[in-house]
């Protein structure tokens, strides 16, 4: 038995045509569960509730498997941010943020120009609340921090 290529030349190992890849392999160590919200769609009308509670939990990888980096940073698709509103509050801090975009359920903090706010609450993927700290009189980024790194919006905030 031998390896050959098209052409029917002979491959020997240390010829195996092969390239390293930037795309490691990780072995996963848990079960991990991918969840989606139930789809309401259309129901009988004899139903008493026209959405249904909870959420379908599907088995995404199993324990021992092995897949590439690639999958699982797919599985964490870096946030955005639509608007914020509102978008001015008084130097002294304390204004009730809430910004919209997608793929905000992941937020880990929101930082006002270089300082972070409190009392972050992740409303939804799509929408959180949170807190301004004191700041400068003049407009500031915005940057919201996840699993998948930092999103800025430039002159989100102004602080009046």
């Amino acid at each position: 038995m031998g390896l050959y290529n098209a052409a029917g030349a002979r491959i020997t190992k240390s010829a195996f045509p092969s390239a390293a890849v930037s795309d490691p392999e990780k072995k996963i160590t848990a079960d991990v569960y991918a969840t989606r919200t139930h789809d309401a769609g259309t129901r009988p009308s004899d139903t008493r509730d026209s959405v249904p509670e909870g959420s379908i939990k599907t088995l995404l990888f199993k324990a021992g498997a092995i897949v590439r980096q690639s999958q699982i940073d797919k599985l964490f698709p870096a946030a955005t941010i639509a608007s914020i509103s509102p978008a001015t509050g008084p130097a002294a801090g304390g204004t009730v943020v809430t910004i919209t975009g997608t793929n905000l359920d992941g937020v880990a903090d929101v930082k006002f120009g270089s300082t972070t706010g409190t009392n972050l609450k992740v409303l939804s993927a799509g929408r959180l609340q949170v807190t301004t700290p004191a700041g400068a009189a003049g407009a500031v980024s915005v940057v919201v921090g996840d699993d998948a790194g930092a999103v800025t919006k430039n002159s989100g905030f102004t602080y009046a």
